[in-house]
């Protein structure tokens, strides 16, 4: 199946009440991981690739198995650039095959996140590619802090939500409401009040990032509140790193000439399994059928 986008991808889920992942493709193993879990569940699925990641891979190189990948399932699969901060990495991205881009203005004022959100939506509507916003911070830090914790003042406006979808012209909007980007510092403690208005305020599906730390009971509940799509990534990064250092002097490994290629089998089976969980927790397991 070709990409589709991120519009495409969430309809159903908003419909049906279930949130599709959005899981890192930050190299080929943490790609094939993925739609291993997907196969295997037939669940609809989202590749991020962030920004900050261009640093290390390619943005190119992974457009390019990932679109392979995809046209080889019958699954629905979008490709979606996480945290674009540039017109440049927009550009590039849509270039070489995204099916969404989601542009953080965040860090901007609210009245230039809303100018350059507007941009880039003109950009990418006019080669029929979806774009997600974001309004408010979600805490923590995209680069790559393992800890992260949420501030209050930074929680999505809810008196500005309908005007910065009206405004911009985004297909979903991520919203900040206690979540954080990598592990939490101390107990996540999500607003559900301040997500259930939202939900009623704007009429596009709800992205929540910072999906790694956050209890299966909060996930389930922020779903149930409009959540349709839930990006997650330091659970996955982390799996990878503890089954390496797990696995480094297992003796059995240590004389074999391809310790490495068994090493990485390993790492990506457990970040499938780690996927597969999110998958059951989002409740998009067998939802590919509603995309036929």
């Amino acid at each position: 199946m070709s990409l589709i986008t991120l519009s495409a991808m969430l309809s159903p889920a908003k419909k049906h009440r279930f949130a599709v992942g959005a899981f890192n493709a930050i190299d080929s193993h943490f790609v094939d991981a993925i739609f291993s879990a997907a196969e295997a569940h037939r669940s609809p699925v989202i590749l991020n690739f962030a920004e900050v990641h261009s640093r290390l891979v390619t943005i190119e190189e992974i457009a390019s198995y990932v679109s392979f990948k995809a046209r080889r399932t019958a699954l629905p699969v979008t490709l979606n650039l996480d945290h674009g901060l540039t017109f440049t990495m927009v550009e590039r991205a849509l270039n070489c095959g995204f099916s969404s881009i989601m542009f953080d203005g965040s860090h901007l004022s609210y009245e230039e996140n809303v100018r350059q959100t507007a941009e880039v939506v003109a950009m990418c509507h006019n080669r029929h590619v979806s774009v997600e916003g974001e309004l408010g911070a979600v805490g923590g830090d995209e680069g790559g802090a393992l800890e992260g914790a949420a501030d209050i003042a930074c929680y999505t406006d809810i008196s500005l939500a309908q005007e910065y979808v009206k405004k911009t012209g985004v297909d979903a909007l991520a919203v900040a409401i206690g979540n954080s980007h990598g592990r939490y510092k101390g107990e996540p403690k999500l607003d559900f009040a301040r997500l259930e208005t939202l939900s009623h305020v704007v009429d596009i599906p709800l992205v929540l990032h910072g999906g790694s730390g956050l209890s299966t009971q909060d996930f389930q509940r922020a779903i149930a509140l409009g959540i349709a799509k839930i990006n997650f990534y330091t659970g996955m990064s982390q799996v990878a790193l503890q089954t390496l250092a797990g696995r480094l002097e297992a003796p059995e490994l240590s004389c074999k000439y391809d310790h490495y290629l068994l090493l990485m089998k390993e790492v990506q089976q457990a970040i499938t399994q780690t996927v597969s969980e999110q998958m059951a927790i989002f409740n998009s397991i067998d939802k590919a059928v509603l995309y036929a």
